[in-house]
């Protein structure tokens, strides 16, 4: 059988008929099928693969209820309004001299690594968010410790590419302890990173950049996008319980006698206690405390020879009728009030400072008359009593008292309050004495009370208090708790000072600024009162609540960034904050604003049942002054050391443009987060607002730690992420 075949590959013509060439296509055709190709190709390839930011955003939300942009910040002057009158500066860590090569992804302070996401906050006007330029003080400030290189770092990195990064200059023989009073240096000068646009014109602000080098190479990335990180346990012996500017890091049973860094920056993971429990919801763990949490051999002691805490089963109990002094902690308060009325609870006395943390009670019994007590737990209380007086939901921070100023600005405090605190004010010429006058509010009061009394001490302290010109307005000894109670006043005005037989102290010298704070040392002067109606600390402040919203005229042009600051804060807490997060409220009580400005965030949350400990950054503007006058409370720190506090002793943790707006680079800025997995309670949150070039890096670094990122959000350039604390460990 013979078949017939057409041309070579075209079908044959006896099966299919007769074949008909086909004119050929078009150069138009031919265009249109390759577009149309190449669109299809594409729909298919973005409909099937994820996109990098997908791949990057765990939980990403399309939309939020409150504005992402960023609130107004502090003018760019690097000024305190303080109680002695002008404005003061505190001064800049001096411009590094040379750069050191280390890994691009752990750039941090002195703790453990952590890892975040990003996400945007709410739908607000956007406003001048820039961290204003710290203008070198006329004063020469004490050198701040610097941290040295670590030999070996507790966490192991797989970095692209090691990257340069400014250093701290380095000085011979640096031992992370502050210089000894006197020396004197250079005043130091700034790096500044550049952000165009952020500026607002201050004339001080301009003079800053023109004292500063004129710009700088631009930054590497603050996290590396390529590091890989393997976190270790910290190898301190005070194990779960570890501070690291506190404790030794080789011995758990001494501790410095001042702040006093590890010289390589920290990033190791603090271990937890066995079984681990999260607090019980406010106000129910003011009276009960899990005694796993907190538990160590010299706590089981304590217990034993004190009746206002018990050891009951898996708890720690603190019956409310029961406190150091007989007759209860509510019978003392109200003593007080009776000894002198104008003290008036709640009202005029807004903030007090409880030195030498035991139970806590004065502060809980303050706390029914709207007072906030900030218990300040000395770092030789080696029963930490204030790590105690955190799990209860309590306000509190460690510190020492010696020859160091404490992190507060002058005349913070409406009054201070030392029970039984055996502290020896008269030594030393009274030194001890001196800070008290500086951070206490003129015309403030200073409450001591003993069971003993000791008449050296009593002769001692009579004489100081006599030439600081205080006065003795009341003195009892009650009957019911059996202690006796000594009420001081500082004065209100410098005229009483004038009557003085002895100048002695001496008044301070105009360039010995009182605002400086951050490892500074106390000087054997006097400080005056501010006199001037523009000076802050001249009248005293509105009665709460009205003092949140009340704007005194020393602000000035602050005033309308204070109110609109605040008015930002309380539109995103309530629109997004409170319900948009995915955070239960109930279980949050002890919260830090990390990078706080007016306190508009804390002022927000006035209304809640939580307390904020506002903290202002060493090298940002000094707003902590207005932050006290409004009646909430805070401390100075850098970021680029561990904080004093112990580990796990905030249920939330809030860190809006924290990374982004640091004007000292840290030696690894990693060790920051590394710092907030420490202070933070495993089931605890953290808000993280900032640029997406740092918040992408930052959950990968939250992620390598276990935190659950439970929401994200994105707009333009900026974002914010909830984020989850887990109990993971290595």
């Amino acid at each position: 059988m013979t078949v017939a075949r057409g041309p070579p590959g075209r079908p044959s013509s006896t099966l299919l008929g007769c074949w008909r060439r086909r004119p050929p296509l078009g150069f138009a055709a031919k265009v249109g099928i390759a577009i149309a190709l190449g669109l299809s190709f594409a729909i298919i390839w973005t409909t099937v693969s994820p996109t990098a930011s997908s791949q990057q955003i765990s939980t990403e939300r399309s939309s939020f209820a409150a504005e992402v942009s960023a609130p107004p910040t502090a003018s760019h002057n690097r000024t305190s309004t303080t109680a002695g009158g002008g404005h003061a500066h505190r001064k800049p860590r001096p411009v590094p001299h040379s750069h050191k090569k280390r890994h691009p992804a752990p750039a941090g302070s002195h703790s453990h690594p952590p890892n975040a996401t990003s996400s945007l906050d709410g739908e607000a006007a956007k406003v001048d968010h820039s961290e204003p330029a710290p203008i070198t003080d006329p004063e020469p400030k004490e050198k701040e410790p610097e941290q040295e290189q670590e030999a070996e770092p507790d966490m192991e990195m797989e970095p692209e590419q090691e990257a340069e990064l400014p250093m701290p200059e380095e000085s011979g023989g640096n031992s992370g302890k502050a210089p000894a009073e006197g020396d004197e240096e250079k005043p130091p000068q700034l790096e500044l990173e550049e952000e165009p646009g952020e500026s607002d014109g201050d004339e001080d602000f301009e003079m800053a950049k023109k004292k500063a080098p004129s710009k700088k190479r631009k930054l590497p990335p603050l996290f590396s996008s390529s590091a890989h990180y393997h976190w270790k346990h910290c190898a301190a012996k005070s194990g779960y319980h570890y501070i690291p500017c506190v404790d030794f890091d080789g011995d758990g049973s001494q501790r410095h006698h001042e702040r006093s860094c590890p010289r390589s920056p920290v990033t190791c993971l603090v271990s937890l206690p066995k079984d681990y429990k999260q607090p019980a919801p406010w106000p129910e763990r003011k009276d009960k405390v899990w005694y796993g949490n907190v538990a160590h051999p010299r706590l089981s002691n304590y217990v034993k020879g004190h009746n206002w805490l018990n050891h009951s089963g898996e708890y720690l109990m603190f019956p409310p009728d029961e406190w150091e002094f007989k007759g209860g902690a509510r019978h003392y308060v109200e003593s007080i009030d009776e000894m002198a009325p104008d003290i008036d609870w709640g009202k005029n006395i807004r903030i007090v400072l409880d030195i030498k943390c035991k139970s806590a009670g004065f502060g809980i019994a303050l706390l029914e008359k709207d007072v906030i007590t900030l218990s300040l737990g000395l770092a030789n209380d080696q029963t930490d009593l204030a790590q105690i007086a955190l799990e209860r939901g309590i306000p509190a921070t460690v510190g020492s008292l010696g020859s160091r100023r404490l992190p507060f600005p002058s005349g913070a405090f409406d009054a201070i309050h030392c029970g039984e605190c055996n502290i020896p004010w008269h030594s030393n010429g009274g030194k001890l004495l001196l800070e008290i006058n500086r951070i206490l509010r003129p015309g403030g009061y200073f409450i001591i009370s003993s069971k003993s009394a000791d008449l050296e001490s009593e002769e001692g302290i009579s004489a100081s208090m006599t030439a600081l010109c205080w006065n003795a307005i009341a003195y009892n000894s009650d009957d019911v708790s059996e202690v006796g109670v000594k009420i001081f006043q500082r004065p209100a005005a410098n005229e009483e000072y004038d009557l003085r037989a002895k100048k002695d102290p001496p008044f301070c010298k105009e360039e010995q600024n009182k605002a400086n704070a951050w490892y500074t040392h106390i000087k054997h002067c006097l400080h005056k009162a501010p006199v001037g109606i523009e000076e802050r600390g001249s009248d005293w402040p509105e009665e709460w609540p009205k003092r949140l919203e009340t704007y005194p005229e020393w602000l000035g042009d602050l005033q309308t960034r204070v109110a609109t600051d605040l008015k930002h804060w309380k539109a995103v807490v309530e629109k997004s904050y409170l319900d948009g997060l995915g955070i239960d409220w109930s279980n949050i009580r002890n919260v830090m604003d990390m990078r706080a400005v007016y306190g508009g965030f804390a002022a927000a949350l006035a209304s809640k049942k939580v307390w904020v400990m506002n903290v202002v950054p060493v090298h940002a503007a000094d707003t902590l002054p207005i932050i006290y006058e409004r009646g909430l409370i805070g401390v100075y720190h850098d970021w680029c050391e561990p904080f004093s506090t112990y580990p796990r002793s905030y249920d939330l943790l809030h860190a809006d443009h924290l990374f982004s707006r640091l004007k000292i680079r840290c030696r690894q800025p990693v060790a920051i987060v590394v710092e907030m997995d420490r202070i933070l309670r495993p089931g605890g949150w953290a808000i993280i607002r900032d640029k997406l070039e740092i918040l992408d890096p930052l959950e990968t670094i939250l992620k390598s730690l276990h935190w659950e990122i439970v929401m994200t959000f994105r707009k333009d350039k900026e974002g914010i992420m909830s984020v989850k604390k887990t109990t993971w460990r290595p």
